[in-house]
């Protein structure tokens, strides 16, 4: 196996997973204590912990780092690959025992999100995948969902964004919404095709979506950003606009709605 491959990255991303999973097995969810980012963003002992152990699993010399947890050393600028990570992706969901949460690591080659894998221990759900190999769900084959239709599809929705209203104008739409926390765990269940469809209008970091982003193209589905351009990754910013993503026949559709929308039913 060919040293710097996609391959051998995720062997890298599993065994990271794993230890990240192992470290903060001490950890009760819905007992554990928060404190708070400015901006109110939760973050935990457990975030911290998951954290240093991805960092010295995955980091290799000449790699660049970027996570939710560490300070953003700019040098990853000048790196071809990146490992962009959330070691707690879902943290409200952690502190209120809720099983949506996940650890999240992602790689990214020259821009691109080229493998990434997330574990979610809560559920007992491994979704690892790169371009090379394609994606698994503990260990088997999936791909992402091949409904040619929204209707009767299943659409993955932030919580938060629902609470806030933000989905209402889609209450006339012919598929399901189903609220649900951490943005990586939502794109990971796109790419094994346990939903159709995700998406977030609102400004997301690299670090929430990069190993998501890998899942579904690698699944066979399509990401891109609310414009229609392709996501890149390891800017100077690390942040981006937004996220859509499904399987690869509910493009078309999903721009239609997201321009257009649908009638409010009363």
């Amino acid at each position: 196996m060919k040293n710097g491959s996609n391959e051998e990255a995720l062997l890298r991303i599993q065994e990271a997973l794993r230890a990240a999973v192992s470290a903060v097995s001490r950890f009760v969810p819905g007992n554990v204590r928060a404190d708070y980012k400015p901006g109110q963003d939760p973050v935990t002992e457990a975030d911290r912990v998951a954290n240093e152990v991805l960092r010295k699993v995955l980091l290799r010399e000449g790699e660049g780092w970027l996570s939710e947890e560490s300070v953003d050393d700019k040098q990853r600028l000048g790196k071809d690959r990146v490992w962009v990570v959330d070691p707690l992706d879902g943290t409200r969901e952690f502190v209120a025992g809720i099983p949506e949460w996940c650890v999240s690591v992602g790689l990214v080659e020259q821009g691109r999100a080229v493998a990434g894998g997330i574990c979610n221990p809560a559920t007992d759900e491994l979704i690892l995948g790169s371009r090379e190999t394609g994606v698994t769900l503990n260990g088997k084959p999936v791909q992402a969902s091949q409904r040619e239709g929204l209707a009767g599809a299943l659409v993955l929705a932030s919580r938060s964004e629902v609470k806030r209203g933000e989905w209402d104008r889609f209450r006339g739409a012919p598929f399901t919404i189903r609220p649900m926390g951490s943005v990586a765990y939502k794109l990971a269940r796109v790419a094994a095709g346990l939903a159709d469809a995700t998406w977030t209008l609102v400004p997301k970091h690299e670090w929430d979506v990069a190993a998501g982003v890998a899942l579904v193209e690698a699944a066979g589905g399509f990401v891109r950003d609310p414009k229609s351009a392709s996501v890149r990754f390891n800017s100077a910013s690390a942040l981006l606009s937004g996220l859509v993503a499904g399987g690869p026949w509910l493009r078309e559709a999903i721009t239609t709605i997201l321009d257009f929308g649908f009638p409010i039913l009363d």
